[in-house]
């Protein structure tokens, strides 16, 4: 049995292929389909969500390409969609504020990739440099924006303050254990 969050909701998965990838679970089994597939070899990052994990105590994100996770690696983790980012009134997360802002998406295949990419930044660097972003940008591929406007929307999130969203409830319980 594998027992991850997705989200915010506990899941059990008992009857799941262990070849199943995360991306085909997403896309085939909770109708989840924010998550894209290009290359489906993990070079376009488009597949892009992140992992959450306790680790010494402290939660910590990680980006992964889905299209080459297997949902096993899922087990005792946090998965986090990029539909899932929008606040329970339906506000945009401010990292994809920031993409709609400085116009860092055109023809949208790659956006929702970049997005969780740049929330994994914000979550484990709220003020990284620009270094860091390009750092934390380097396995997703655009083919429409240049990259300006995309490194110009995770940029504006660097600062000192970390995020306040649906998700830091979950890492204050997690650092009070």
């Amino acid at each position: 049995m594998i027992t991850f969050l997705l989200n915010q909701e506990i899941r059990q998965e008992v009857n799941v292929s262990p070849n199943m990838t995360v991306l085909n679970y997403l896309r085939t089994h909770v109708n989840k389909t924010g998550t894209k597939e290009g290359c489906g070899s993990g070079d376009c990052g488009a597949c892009t969500v992140v992992l959450g994990e306790l680790v010494d105590g402290k939660l910590e994100y990680r980006s992964v390409n889905s299209c080459l996770t297997f949902i096993s690696a899922l087990h005792g983790k946090q998965l986090i969609t990029v539909e899932d980012l929008q606040a329970r009134d339906k506000s945009l997360h401010p990292v994809q504020q920031a993409i709609v802002d400085f116009h860092g998406s055109q023809c949208g295949y790659c956006t929702p990739g970049f997005i969780m990419s740049m929330f994994a930044l914000t979550k484990n660097k709220p003020n990284a440099n620009k270094a860091d972003v390009m750092e934390s940008l380097a396995g997703n591929l655009c083919r429409c924006t240049g990259y300006r406007p995309i490194v110009d929307s995770a940029l504006s999130l660097c600062s000192e303050e970390q995020i306040v969203d649906q998700f830091s409830e979950l890492e204050r319980a997690t650092s009070l254990s």
